[in-house]
């Protein structure tokens, strides 16, 4: 990010950057343990350039990082911040998904009720 950009841009910017849903399904696998990108690829099955994209987006933002042991390359998440982050967001749409659920049920009772 550079100086002088207002903090909603930013903000705007940091979710931009989690609005893909490779790099969602990531950072979930690695809310658990830090893991090496084959387990990664095993889990998202996507092909691996596609993977290492991603992955190095969230590098470059400071999202995850990375360190080498031997020949693998294991992932973890920078900070425990991501996780709660992901936390509060399952929260969220739980919440969200909830309340449309009871109000499409009081729909069709309505559209039910009416002759």
């Amino acid at each position: 990010m550079t100086a002088g950009v207002p903090l909603y841009q930013a903000k705007a910017e940091f979710f931009r950057v989690l609005g893909h849903p490779v790099r969602i399904r990531v950072l979930e696998l690695l809310q658990d343990r830090p893991r090496p990108v084959r387990d990664l690829l095993a889990e998202i099955g996507i092909e691996p350039s596609s993977l290492s994209q991603q992955l190095a987006v969230l590098r470059r933002y400071g999202i995850v990082t990375s360190h080498r042991e031997a020949s693998t390359v294991i992932y973890e998440l920078a900070g425990g911040d991501i996780a709660e982050l992901l936390r509060i967001a399952r929260r969220f749409l739980t919440e969200m998904l909830t309340g449309q659920s009871e109000l499409l049920a009081e729909l069709r009772e309505a559209e039910e009720a009416t002759p």
